[in-house]
């Protein structure tokens, strides 16, 4: 089994400090320290492409960028990485986004991935004219995917759902290769739309325990739809030479997060109508700065001040690498990865890490072919 990673564009800015905000809280200052110009954005694609991730992330909401336009853009510096372009589907009709899709498909030469996002605050989908509940929003995401998949089949598609109307709908030119959808979750609601609709299913980083269970959960529903999805985990990482500076970097970090900012944006999220995000929140009892290792190697300290996402792996090359092998172990086989700052963590993990994970067979270098592509040594970005 080859395992496949993926980076992060940071559209919200970046630093050598984290850059919290997310799930309807504002970026903070320290996104203004590398503001996300498409020639920062490329910088940190390029490398990620020389290094062996196989795509990068893009994130979604008022707090950054648009994912379309930002990979758009970014796309023409590269030549092979992948964007999981981040979009909800309650702010473009199906028809135009299979389009769009098709668009980005010919135009970047087969380079896009979906990250469906159905949206976990009400507050934030108001204020670009979406007004239904949380629930309706994950129904109007399975009537979305729907019509979209069957638009990407090249059928005519006629359907009045409960939330979404569509009339002789069909492509003029179908997306080749179909792009794949990825999707997270953790409400009932959630898991049924991923069973019946997604190809890849991603959780945040929870403690291994926590994530055995929502992949069987989820692989169980799946099963009954005559499916069988992916897995990934959408993690922070901290990695160096040893643990001491691995964990020091830690520290460091925390140290730069001030009291206020932590109450402002946990005053936020506890507000969130996400169960994932509320999940994410009891990991680190709700803003408290004790006991943030929740499983050793994996730190909750991001989630004081960054929505989503919010727990990094934090070691030595060689513990993160045995951190993920006991997801891996899970069924876990998509790692979406992010560091602070993008660039530099790139490098610490792709040059650390992944040649550790090559050694022992579970890691090949995706743009690289023959002997090239399961060796230790990755190529240098010059």
């Amino acid at each position: 089994m080859s395992l496949t990673f993926h980076w992060f564009l940071p559209t919200n800015g970046d630093s050598r400090h984290v850059v919290g905000g997310g799930h309807g809280t504002p970026a903070t200052v320290s996104g203004r320290d590398r503001p996300p110009t498409v020639a920062y954005l490329s910088q940190i694609a390029r490398a990620a492409e020389d290094l062996g991730f196989v795509g990068a992330l893009t994130p979604t909401g008022a707090w950054c960028e648009d994912a379309w336009l930002t990979t758009a853009m970014v796309s023409q510096h590269t030549e092979r990485l992948k964007f999981l372009v981040a979009f909800r589907p309650g702010f473009v009709s199906p028809t135009l986004a299979a389009q769009m899709a098709a668009t980005f498909q010919r135009q970047t030469g087969g380079r896009l991935l979906l990250n469906v996002v159905t949206g976990g605050e009400s507050h934030e989908q108001r204020a670009y004219g979406d007004f239904l509940d949380k629930d309706d929003r994950y129904r109007r995401t399975g009537e979305f995917l729907r019509i979209v998949r069957e638009l990407w089949d090249g059928k005519t598609v006629d359907l009045q759902g409960e939330h979404l109307r569509v009339e002789d709908a069909k492509l003029a030119r179908v997306p080749d290769p179909v792009p794949e959808v990825y999707f997270g979750g953790s409400s009932p609601i959630a898991g049924e739309v991923a069973a019946k609709y997604v190809d890849s299913y991603l959780t945040w980083g929870e403690p291994p325990a926590q994530v055995a269970q929502k992949i069987a959960w989820v692989a169980g529903l799946a099963a009954k739809e005559g499916r069988t999805l992916r897995f990934g985990i959408r993690l922070h990482v901290i990695t160096r030479d040893t643990s001491q500076e691995a964990w020091a970097e830690a520290d460091r970090l925390l140290a730069g997060f001030d009291a206020e900012t932590v109450r402002s944006v946990q005053a936020g999220l506890a507000r969130s109508e996400s169960e994932g995000q509320q999940r994410m929140l009891a990991l680190h009892g709700g803003g408290s700065r004790d006991g943030l290792e929740i499983h050793p190697g994996l730190w909750a300290g991001i989630g004081l001040v960054r929505g989503g996402a919010g727990t990094a792996l934090v070691g030595s090359h060689d513990e993160v690498a045995a951190l993920i092998k006991q997801y891996a172990a899970l069924g876990i086989e998509e790692f979406v990865l992010s560091g602070y700052p993008h660039l530099e963590e790139a490098y610490w993990f792709g040059e650390g890490v992944l040649p550790r994970l090559a050694t022992e067979g579970l890691w090949r270098h995706p743009f690289l072919t023959g002997a090239a592509a399961a060796s230790t040594q990755v190529p240098f970005a010059g």
